[in-house]
């Protein structure tokens, strides 16, 4: 199994995400740059955080357009795994492939420090290892991370539990105080219908060594690579 990292211009976190997937989790992982119109053969993508394009237009609205991402798009209707951390959440929602937007932050201002989150469900190649309500720490880095999307959408992702991390407090409740960007129901990561692919404003990538302040990002990569030794066992 191949995971595969795309680098957009404006990029910044992929040589997280490489380093992560390389020296943490142990895995192949190939860079992707994001003129190309193939995966070069990866089980899973990875879409980094970063600025593509620099945020022009729309945090992610220029990134859809990359020849890339028709064969990122391919691979998920093939049923193969997509990840997209913050911009690449973004980049997922722009692209359709996520429902929903992400906007500009409730206080209009870039955040970047910790959070606490709960995981909400795990049925997922990419939460499979968590425990549902389970307490984890990742920092997050974003001016556009209040996720919204429309009354029928949000009964949808809570139906088919499609919600998979909510921003929360230390006791795990989901209250005001603990919402730092004010997204909708305290969203801070969904899945696809399929739940193949999964976009999330935190960064898992910067909470995958204790030296960091936190490990609990170091188990979503870990089921991706339990998932992807199973798929390729089938």
């Amino acid at each position: 199994m191949r995971f595969g990292v795309v680098v957009f211009p404006g990029s910044n976190c992929d040589h997280d995400a490489y380093h992560v997937i390389s020296k943490v989790i142990g895995q192949p992982v190939d860079f992707i740059w994001h003129r190309r119109s193939t995966i070069n053969g990866a089980d899973a993508v990875i879409l980094p955080g970063g600025f593509s394009y620099g945020d022009y237009l729309r945090a992610g609205a220029i990134a859809h357009f990359s020849p890339v991402m028709q064969a990122v798009k391919q691979h998920a209707e093939r049923g193969g795994l997509v990840l997209g951390i913050c911009n690449g959440f973004q980049i997922l929602c722009e692209s359709g492939l996520l429902p929903g937007v992400l906007m500009r932050n409730r206080d209009l201002r870039f955040i970047c420090r910790m959070v606490t989150l709960r995981v909400e469900s795990t049925d997922s190649p990419f939460a499979h290892l968590y425990r549902p309500g389970q307490i984890v720490r990742m920092p997050i880095a974003h001016a556009e991370g209040n996720y919204f999307c429309d009354p029928p959408t949000l009964e949808e992702l809570r139906r088919e539990r499609r919600i998979i991390l909510r921003y929360c407090d230390a006791g795990g409740q989901t209250i005001a105080e603990a919402n730092p960007n004010g997204a909708l129901d305290h969203i801070a990561g969904i899945c696809s219908r399929e739940r193949n692919v999964l976009g999330l404003m935190p960064h898992p990538e910067r909470a995958a060594e204790e030296v960091l302040g936190s490990a609990d990002g170091r188990t979503l990569f870990q089921s991706m690579a339990v998932a992807l030794a199973g798929m390729v066992r089938d």
